[in-house]
């Protein structure tokens, strides 16, 4: 029940009504008996700061998603180094009265990876925003070099300068066995593929960061061809439970219920 005393956490971010996370953050909430609820807030750059402020003055926090993660690493009082060094935040919530944010992207990221096995070789990011930052920060915990995949080649080339300057190789795309898609490309049923096979002969395994009722072309694609791919729901999960552990501190995520709402939204 909503009450006074009720904590909001909210997504931010635009689009967000695709988002499972409200579904999975208030069964936690629920389950554990917290008084908290979870809402989706499709925003704008500019009400990225205003609204954090607001949220973490009344006590709650949220999630930050596409295209707001390096605006909200700006945005703040104070973050974590996760979140410093990829220059995107996707986790916030109040200390003190000031807001603090940090990064889960790149937990959620290696336990999804870590679950498919992934060979000992580079990986082939699609994108160039925050969530591939996360990426090559995970790249780089892994000792991975990464090669960039985007439809503008200024972006590319910049992104590329980046990752360089954040202690990560720059390798060929042929050599890479590990693919992620970390554009939204999949959210829509008419969505290209967001990498082709045939830019990636050594790829043996496939994470896409995007999730969807069925699972994306791309996932069913690559599975058609011997790769082994998941789609972003165990992420999703895994990010969301480091995140929750930040807003609850010493209060395990409940990580089957959160994965059980997550899997009940997608049949």
């Amino acid at each position: 029940m909503i009450s006074g005393r009720t904590r909001v956490f909210a997504l931010l971010g635009d689009p967000v009504s695709h988002s499972l996370s409200p579904a999975m953050h208030n069964a936690a909430f629920h389950a554990l008996g917290l008084e908290a609820a979870y809402v989706p807030l499709r925003c704008s750059a500019e009400d990225v700061e205003p609204l954090i402020r607001a949220l973490v003055a009344a006590g709650g926090g949220g999630n930050i998603t596409i295209p707001h993660k390096e605006v909200a690493a700006g945005a703040v009082r104070r973050l974590h180094d996760r979140a410093r060094l990829f220059g995107a935040c996707n986790t916030f919530w109040g200390v003190g009265g000031e807001s603090v944010g940090d990064n889960t992207d790149a937990e959620g990221l290696l336990d999804a990876l870590d679950q498919l096995a992934p060979p000992d070789s580079g990986w082939l990011v699609a994108g160039t925003g925050g969530s591939a930052r996360a990426v090559a920060g995970a790249a780089r915990e892994r000792g991975a070099g990464i090669a960039v995949l985007s439809r503008d080649p200024a972006r590319q080339a910049s992104f590329e300068d980046w990752v360089r300057s954040a202690g990560v190789a720059v390798v060929p795309r042929e050599t890479c066995g590990v693919l992620i898609n970390a554009t939204p490309l999949g959210l829509g049923s008419r969505d290209l593929l967001p990498i082709p096979l045939q830019l990636a002969p050594a790829a043996v395994v496939a994470l896409d960061l995007v999730y969807s009722r069925g699972e994306t072309p791309w996932i069913h694609m690559l599975r058609a061809n011997g790769v082994r791919a998941a789609d972003g729901r165990g992420m999703l999960v895994a990010q969301g439970a480091a995140a929750f552990e930040r807003w609850f501190p010493g209060v395990p995520a409940p990580r089957e219920i959160m994965r059980a709402a997550v899997d009940a939204a997608l049949r």
